[in-house]
């Protein structure tokens, strides 16, 4: 599946505009990341693309309905497992096993938490936005108290890479986008 097929799967089943933000910024983050890794930038992104599929239609029987919608669009089940993963211990027992898996896992919670970072800035921009920053937010619960910072350091841990590394490499990947997923500001 090309991204452009792709892009209109998942406009088949979402419409909300934060979710399509959330939707971009994952694919940017896992383009980046298999860049980084030297793997196959399309088909990491088109995961991150389509990998909450089925969010806005079943919020609460997240990725229970992903595979079918995936399968009859003619993904495969590596896809679709690795779609799965990244609801390990929250939604699904499919746990991230390949690089891209674990990838997906570690950034999909952290996409929203820099989001939440970068609105709360003077320039309302992630491209100003540093890994302090995120950092001197990060031990606030009050502040983007959904999001589960617990899986986004147990997915750094499954990488093996410091947390204020992978924050910072998912920044780099936000700033390509920024325009996009509307974290470009007053800049």
């Amino acid at each position: 599946m090309t991204r452009d097929e792709a892009v209109v799967l998942w406009k088949l089943w979402n419409s909300d505009e934060s979710l399509w933000h959330h939707a971009l910024s994952t694919e940017a983050v896992m383009r980046h990341f298999a860049r980084k890794y030297g793997e196959d930038a399309e088909y990491w992104g088109i995961i991150g693309l389509l990998h909450d599929i089925d969010y806005e239609k079943f919020p609460e029987e997240h990725l229970k309905h992903a595979r079918e919608i995936l399968a009859s669009a003619g993904f495969d089940d590596a896809f679709i497992r690795s779609v799965e993963s990244h609801g390990w211990g929250i939604c699904t027992q499919v746990e991230p096993k390949l690089l891209m898996e674990k990838v997906l896992f570690a950034a999909d919670e952290l996409t929203g938490f820099i989001a939440a970072c970068s609105y709360v800035r003077p320039s309302r921009s992630v491209l100003d936005l540093e890994v302090k920053s995120v950092k001197k937010k990060w031990g606030s619960a009050a502040f983007a108290a959904g999001v589960r910072r617990n899986v986004i350091e147990q997915g750094a841990q499954m990488l093996g890479v410091p947390l204020d590394e992978l924050i910072g490499e998912t920044i780099l990947a936000l700033r390509g986008v920024a325009s996009e997923i509307g974290l470009k500001g007053n800049l």
